[in-house]
């Protein structure tokens, strides 16, 4: 039993890998925000290239944050609480190897190279940029004697430091078992009903863990050489298309000259930091610092409780979606002056990190907790906001819902129920009328027009009616149209042929209510997303949107004045999209219907949560999903999903 690793040796080394994916992103996240945009000193070239880097930047960010949520899962699974903390910028030598040094600096060609250095697979001859040389070279000591006490790994490369941990959890788990092994409560891990990330998933036994240590080795540390799509290809690319725009202009700058390991006081080791003096950039920081804590506090707080609990769902959506706030100020600090002790640089975000960064205690204190910080960042970024600035207005926006939406966790309605149709109260059937009658006067409560029949109640809505053409085309009697008045005769036609047309309205602006004792409409046993050409969603399923209920259409172009729902604007704007996009993951669901979540974000993409099948216009399957993000400000070069466009072209929505 010597040479078995105790749990809490694996834990100690969990929580070096979770440090080491955590200090990765925050270095991509940094340089992605020093990046110029269009209208900042580029070529048009120039900006299309630059706006791509930062594409891959965040992509292989958002990769990273994958990768710490399955370290977390792995750590959860046997039994410790994840680590959401670590050490300010700089790290001293000896946190981490000698060979890896961590620190914040803005896109370049140094940082570039030391990006393809830290991603290097094993035996790579990649050198470090410039700069970013260790300070001290020394080996983590090693001794052969059994310790008690969980001592370091040393190691060259991620991959290494990945297998070593492998090779330790299976010694681990062939001593004690599988069951023993992982004693973790797989309900308080992160999964894909919480969070759209493929390494959000639930780790019960060997497998899973080593599964994902081996997806966190293929992606991006250690992959094999040639791997395309690893993150050492992806930098590697970019540095070359880098290098080639520097030989034909000399002067190409892509970045904001942000500072290296900046900090909001004056640092008691002025070596290597950057004190930002500049009022206004330290105040974009502070609230970049505040969302960042904020988010990790969120995270935390979602492994202390179990997927039952709505809120789990509710405080990750939250932290997800407040990362976009925390990304505007980024970009706007690295757009500042550092002040006049660094005259020659601009500010940045500093990722400074809470002391203890452990969960709160589940209850009442920490929905208290939670309120009262949203409410100090809403007031901070009101405030700063009045700057006029685009992207603290747009953060001060962002913020503002999000306030709203934390007072769920209080106890207030987070999602509101979708609106049922309430039949009136029952009366004698009068006689049938007169065939040459004229339609009845309908009823309007809000923007709903109750149209009474012998056998139903229709009830049409004209706002989100988008002029399909079923009803006027397969109930003409029913549907008059191009009249003056009352339209609609609910009794000129067989109930039943009314309930079908009814069905076939894709917009939903058509429902009913029956009388006659029958079931109203039920939710469908598949929920589909159909992507019009040039046009719509048309999602049909047990919806959770206000105000719909088993039908709709959603605009996808951005021009509609009715959003979410379509108006019809993507004929006036001429919305030119392929109905037909290629199809991606198409593996059969092993539940196809329930409810389907669409919240659409603030100035964002549609979040989609539950089962669903994405198909094009001619019905073939483009996707299965349980979550997903669509596109509806038309621009995603991704469609139907989003890729992030709806910032760049300054997509706006209630």
């Amino acid at each position: 039993m010597a040479d078995v690793p105790t749990r809490e040796s694996l834990v100690h080394a969990l929580y070096e890998a979770a440090e080491l994916e955590h200090n990765l992103m925050c270095t991509y996240l940094y340089a992605a925000f020093s990046l110029k945009s269009e209208g900042e000193g580029l070529t048009a070239k120039e900006a299309e290239a630059v706006s791509r880097w930062r594409r891959v930047l965040l992509e292989i960010a958002v990769e990273e944050m994958s990768h710490l949520t399955a370290v977390w899962n792995v750590t959860a699974a046997l039994g410790a609480a994840p680590r959401f903390g670590r050490t300010n910028f700089p790290l001293d030598s000896g946190l981490l190897p000698a060979g890896v040094v961590v620190k914040l600096a803005p896109f370049g060609e140094a940082s570039l190279q030391h990006f393809v250095h830290l991603e290097r697979p094993e035996g790579s001859d990649e050198p470090d940029g410039d700069g970013f040389e260790p300070e001290v070279r020394f080996t983590r000591g090693f001794h052969a004697a059994p310790r008690l006490t969980p001592m370091a790994l040393d190691y060259e490369t991620v991959g290494v430091f990945y297998a070593e941990l492998a090779a330790r959890l299976r010694a681990f788990v062939d001593a004690l078992g599988e069951k023993v092994a992982f004693a973790g409560d797989p309900e308080l891990q992160l999964s894909s009903a919480e969070v759209d990330l493929a390494g959000a998933r639930p780790v019960i036994c060997s497998k899973t863990a080593l599964a994902a240590f081996r997806t966190i080795v293929e992606q991006g540390e250690g992959a094999p050489l040639h791997s395309s799509g690893s993150h050492f290809q992806k930098f590697a690319d970019v540095r070359a298309e880098y290098r080639a725009l520097l030989a034909e202009n000399p002067s190409f700058s892509p970045a904001w000259p942000a500072a290296t390991n900046p900090v909001l006081r004056p640092p008691f080791r002025r070596e290597g930091r950057v004190w930002i003096e500049h009022e206004e950039a330290a105040e974009a920081v502070d609230l970049a610092n505040t969302g960042y804590s904020t988010m990790l506090r969120l995270l935390a707080y979602a492994y202390v409780l179990p997927r039952t609990n709505p809120n789990k769902r509710l405080v990750v959506d939250l932290g997800v979606k407040l990362m976009r706030a925390v990304t505007l100020y980024g970009e706007r600090a690295a757009r500042l002056p550092a002040g006049p002790s660094n005259p020659d640089c601009h500010a940045g975000m500093s990722f400074t990190a809470l002391r203890d960064a452990s969960p709160l205690l589940p209850g009442a204190s920490a929905a208290q907790y939670f309120v009262e910080r949203f409410e100090q960042m809403k007031i901070a970024a009101d405030r700063l906001a009045r700057n006029g600035d685009d992207r603290t207005v747009r953060a001060a926006r962002l913020l503002a819902d999000l306030t709203r939406r934390i007072a769920a966790l209080a106890g207030e309605p987070h999602t509101v129920a979708p609106a049922r149709a309430v039949a009136p109260a029952p009366a004698a059937e009068p006689a049938p009328p007169a065939a040459a009658a004229a339609p009845p006067v309908p009823r309007v409560e809000g923007d709903v027009e109750h149209i009474e029949g012998r056998k139903l109640t229709l009830l049409f809505e004209q706002k989100r009616c988008i002029h399909a053409r079923f009803c006027v085309t397969g109930a003409p009697d029913v549907f008059l149209a191009n009249v003056k008045g009352p339209w609609i005769s609910p009794d000129a036609t067989e109930v039943e042929s009314l309930v079908e047309i009814a069905h076939a309205c894709p917009s939903g602006a058509i429902r009913y209510v029956r009388k006659d004792g029958k079931a109203d409409e039920r939710a469908p046993k598949v929920n589909l997303l159909a992507v019009r050409e040039g046009g719509p969603y048309a999602v049909r399923g047990e919806l959770r949107l206000a105000g719909a209920q088993f039908r709709a259409t959603l605009c996808r172009c951005g021009a509609s004045k009715n959003k979410p729902f379509c108006d019809g604007s993507h004929h006036d704007v001429k919305f030119d999209a392929t109905g037909e996009p290629p199809s991606g993951t198409t593996d059969m669901l092993p539940v196809r219907n329930g409810p389907l979540e669409i919240d659409p974000e603030l100035d964002g993409p549609l979040q989609v949560r539950g089962n669903l099948e994405i198909t094009s216009g001619t019905g073939r399957v483009v996707a299965r999903v349980t979550q997903a993000r669509l596109c509806r400000c038309g621009a995603s070069a991704k469609k139907p999903f989003c890729d992030g466009s709806h910032a760049r072209i300054g997509f706006r929505s209630e």
